[in-house]
């Protein structure tokens, strides 16, 4: 699925929050339950290279989101992703709902791969918040919790929903070798430093 094929208003484009990937289209998938629109496909993570991702995953701008079975290998045909230790809790109405893991992705086989610009968010369920996920963002006008009928069961364990981009000025932020975010601005004047050791 390309963006070319999303049936959306013209002027629109999808930028969802971390909290509306999670609550709204995340958790429906786990659930077994109709999402509207139903725009994310879902691909297999071992089976692409962040490059092969357009005209199969859901782009939007020089983002690409996708769904994917949960798999602790994360290797490609060309490389492989590897996690940065922190991970952030992802909230709706004052509960944990989710976790977003941050990734890089290393050309090459593991542990010798060279590290690149593609950055990947990982977004997972949060047990604990389950019962109580609404089906919009909203706290006040939400409607009410899903809850589970018959044979109908929440697979949050199989289930995660990636953002992928390729971290440059033209789009989001680079990483330092720590794992810390670095900005275009700090990468123009980490250059002029560097430009200014080999002139002096």
């Amino acid at each position: 699925m390309g963006g070319a094929t999303i049936n959306l208003p013209p002027g629109f484009r999808f930028f969802p929050s971390d909290e509306e990937l999670v609550v709204h289209f995340l958790y429906r998938k786990a659930a077994h339950l109709p999402c509207q629109p139903d725009i994310i496909p879902t691909i297999d993570l071992r089976c692409n290279d962040p490059w092969d991702l357009n005209g199969k995953a859901l782009q939007g701008g020089n983002q690409w989101y996708f769904f994917t079975r949960r798999t602790p290998n994360r290797a490609t045909p060309n490389g492989y992703w590897s996690p940065i230790d922190t991970d952030e809790p992802i909230t709706s109405c004052e509960r944990v709902v989710g976790v977003k893991k941050t990734l890089i992705f290393y050309y090459g086989e593991t542990p010798q791969g060279t590290k690149t610009y593609w950055i990947m968010h990982e977004y997972h369920l949060a047990e604990a918040g389950l019962s109580n996920t609404r089906s919009t963002t909203s706290c006040t006008n939400a409607s009410r919790p899903v809850k589970k009928r018959g044979n109908q069961t929440t697979e949050s364990n199989k289930w995660v929903l990636c953002r992928v981009y390729e971290s440059n000025c033209g789009s989001q932020v680079s990483f330092c070798d720590d794992g810390s975010e670095l900005s275009c601005l700090d990468e123009v004047f980490l250059s002029l430093d560097d430009l200014d050791e080999v002139t002096n």
